[in-house]
């Protein structure tokens, strides 16, 4: 290049920061809410996906976490309960070119939004839903929600729940969600890296978040948190590597028919060829569905990572060469002559 060319050749645009998503408002959530993890991570994230601020849509419905479309310097919609997918499956459709995020809560989204979610996992549009689980209702003060424990005692349920909780991971799995993750308010660095992970996937991709409500559900994740508890009640899902847990990485989960089981491979060297190997790219979500039945409680630990990751085809890609092939047909994109076409009847008097 000349010195001249380059004098007119154009600026390159500056890098996006984290600050150039930060939108100014006040953040309104209690002091120690695990929400500000998660929002400092996405805004963190987002200056490295080269996606520029006004192609990037943030939608959520009714909840604590719903607030998040006010705190992010894009574009959002703060919808109305449970609706959030609703709203995103539209604008992606409509606007395929879009970088669309869902923030949910386990009220909101598995709830009065339960059915909307589920039909927005089928359909596989490339749009990331992250679903912030405290497994209370905070917003409306400490209601038990659909991913409370069983017999919970809440202003709401004085004498305990008796629902059995909502298993989000199995419930996007049922689905046929083609990316299932799971990760933790508190650790940030897996956090970042499951936040990644979402949106490099292509299709939808459901990512459950742990997230401590510090008022009404303080250390409901407690033994998935702390550093002393972590190691020997979680377990980091590695594709194709096998599931091993424990301080000393001397656990590990063999199956046993359809039936996991641990087993001490530092006293028993010899299981260490029987140990499960991750695969999540498995086509067959049967694998996945059973270690979503983990739950940290059951002498087994809670599986942390992604479950599934697998291809399929997109729900906007197929409308939009629905419409292109209608088009093509009819030559002109007329309306009037599409509403005319077919089977018509003409009623005279």
């Amino acid at each position: 290049m000349t010195p001249a060319a380059i004098e007119a050749a154009p600026a390159a645009p500056a890098k996006l920061t984290k600050k150039d998503f930060e939108s100014g408002q006040d953040v309104r959530w209690c002091p120690g809410c695990g929400d500000y993890a998660i929002l400092a991570q996405v805004q963190k994230l987002l200056p490295d996906l080269g996606v520029p601020i006004e192609k990037i849509v943030f939608v959520s419905g009714i909840g604590c976490s719903s607030r998040f479309p006010y705190y992010m310097n894009t574009y959002g919609f703060h919808t109305i309960h449970g609706r959030a997918p609703a709203i995103a499956t539209g604008l992606k459709a409509s606007q395929p070119d879009l970088s669309v995020w869902v923030v949910t809560g386990d009220g909101d989204g598995l709830s009065i939004g339960g059915n909307h979610l589920i039909h927005a996992i089928r359909r596989n549009l490339n749009i990331n839903i992250l679903l912030f689980n405290n497994r209370i209702y905070g917003l409306t003060k400490g209601q038990y929600s659909p991913t409370s424990e069983q017999f919970k005692i809440t202003p709401s349920s004085p004498a305990g729940s008796l629902d059995a909780p909502f298993n989000p991971i199995a419930l996007s799995l049922g689905a046929q969600s083609t990316f299932v993750a799971r990760t933790l308010d508190r650790d940030l660095k897996h956090l970042g890296a499951t936040l990644r992970r979402a949106y490099d996937h292509k299709g939808t991709s459901f990512v459950e978040i742990y997230q401590n409500c510090n008022i009404f559900n303080d250390g409901a994740f407690k033994n998935f948190t702390e550093k002393n508890e972590k190691p020997e009640s979680t377990v980091n899902l590695r594709h194709g590597e096998p599931l091993v847990y424990g301080a000393r990485q001397d656990k590990g989960i063999v199956l046993n028919g359809f039936t996991l089981e641990s087993v001490n491979i530092g006293e028993q060297p010899e299981k260490k060829s029987d140990l499960l190997v991750h695969d999540e790219h498995c086509e067959d979500s049967t694998l996945a569905m059973i270690l979503s039945g983990l739950t940290g409680y059951d002498g087994l630990p809670l599986p942390i990572g992604v479950f599934r990751d697998v291809d399929r085809p997109r729900y906007e890609e197929g409308l939009t060469e629905q419409i292109e092939r209608a088009v093509a047909k009819s030559g002109s994109g007329d309306l009037d002559a599409l509403l005319n076409s077919g089977e018509t009847w003409e009623v005279k008097a």
